[in-house]
C-alpha cells in the first residue's frame, strides 16, 4: 500500500530568508534578502514541501513596526516568489515580548503546532524546520520536526562560541545557509 508523506518545511524569518539586525528590522528598507533564499524556496516548492515561516516579531509590542509594515515585508517575499507561481503557504508570527512567557513565541513551539493544524499535517517523517538560533531548533525539536541551523543570522555566533555550540542538539544539521539546507532536505526526502 502506497502512502503519501506529508512534505513542510517551517521557516524562520530574520536570519535564514533575509538579513537580520539586532536593532530588529523594521521597514522594508531594513528588509535584505539573502543570497539565493528565495531560489531555495522555490526548490523546495517545485519538490512538493509546502513552506511556512515561523517568526518571533517582538518589534510590533516595542512599538518599532506595525501591521502594515510587517505585512509589507512579507510581501516582498511572496512578490518574489510569485514570478515562478509560487507562494509561501502560511506565515505564522508572535507578537510578543519574551517577558509575556507566550505559547507562541519560540522557543515554545506554539507557531508551529498552529502551522500543522491549519495545513492539516499529521505523517511529521519529511517535515523540518530551519533555523539560525537555538530558540528555532528548540522549537522544532519540541514539535517533533527535524532540525537544521543555518550559520547566516545568529548561527555563526552559535557556532564560534562553545558554549552556544554545545547546545545544538545532536541530531540538528548545520548548513552554511537556506540554499545548502534545502539542498540536504531535497536529498533526504523520504519517498511513498
Amino acid at each position: 500500500m502506497n502512502t503519501t508523506h506529508d512534505k513542510l518545511v517551517i521557516l524562520d524569518r530574520d536570519g535564514v530568508i533575509n538579513h537580520d539586525s539586532d536593532d530588529y528590522i523594521k521597514s522594508t528598507e531594513e528588509f535584505v534578502l539573502i543570497d539565493n533564499s528565495i531560489e531555495a524556496i522555490i526548490d523546495l516548492k517545485k519538490s512538493g514541501y509546502k513552506i511556512a515561516i515561523a517568526t518571533n516579531q517582538s518589534g510590533l509590542s516595542r512599538g518599532y513596526f506595525d501591521l502594515k509594515e510587517l505585512q509589507k515585508m512579507h510581501d516582498i517575499i511572496n512578490k518574489k516568489l510569485s514570478k515562478y507561481n509560487q507562494k509561501i503557504d502560511i506565515i505564522e508570527f508572535c507578537p510578543h515580548l519574551p517577558e509575556v512567557n507566550c505559547e507562541c513565541r519560540k522557543p515554545n513551539p506554539g507557531m508551529i503546532y498552529k502551522i500543522l493544524e491549519k495545513l492539516a499535517i499529521n505523517d511529521l517523517q519529511n517535515c523540518w524546520m530551519i533555523g539560525d538560533s537555538l530558540k528555532d531548533i528548540y522549537a522544532g525539536q519540541e514539535a517533533d520536526l527535524k532540525t537544521l541551523l543555518v550559520s547566516t543570522g545568529k548561527g555563526e555566533e552559535i557556532l564560534s562560541t562553545p558554549s552556544l555550540f554545545d547546545k545544538i542538539p545532536k541530531s540538528t544539521n548545520i548548513f552554511k545557509n537556506l540554499d545548502e539546507a534545502s539542498k540536504f532536505i531535497i536529498k533526504n526526502t523520504l519517498r511513498e
